[in-house]
């Protein structure tokens, strides 16, 4: 794998644990993106366990080190035309993952995670590890 990819809460996770297959198949990536969005699951995350202090100290290292993209006003109409569709085919995805993918496909990234229900997204490019 090469290119430049958009990670999905699942796969830093995989990193934060240290997990060989994510480690290996990163270090082959040519560009790593974290979304915003990826930010807020991880914050949620930090805070519902225990030792919140440790885990929020955690997130903010992570971030320091990371290319984080933004929502903007493009994004957002690339959000609207994809739970449009998703409506429309009776597909129904959870709101985070839809703007997880309309960043994806603002910035032409890959999105890499583990989960199989980025598939029915049109016009996404999908790594599901």
């Amino acid at each position: 794998m090469s290119g430049s990819v958009l990670l999905d809460t699942n796969i830093v996770i995989g990193l934060f644990a240290n997990e060989p297959a994510v480690l290996a198949r990163l270090s082959k990536t040519d560009h790593i993106f974290i979304p915003s969005i990826v930010l807020g699951e991880l914050y949620f995350g930090a805070y519902k366990w225990a030792h919140p202090d440790q885990n929020i100290r955690r997130v903010e290292e992570f971030i320091a080190t990371s290319a984080v993209l933004v929502c903007d006003a493009a994004t957002a109409a690339r959000y609207g035309r994809i739970k449009k569709t998703l409506r429309e085919k009776d597909r129904p995805l959870p709101e985070n993952d839809i703007w997880i993918a309309a960043l994806a496909q603002q910035h032409n990234l890959t999105v890499v995670s583990r989960d199989q229900h980025f598939t029915e997204i049109e016009n996404l490019s999908i790594e599901v590890w």
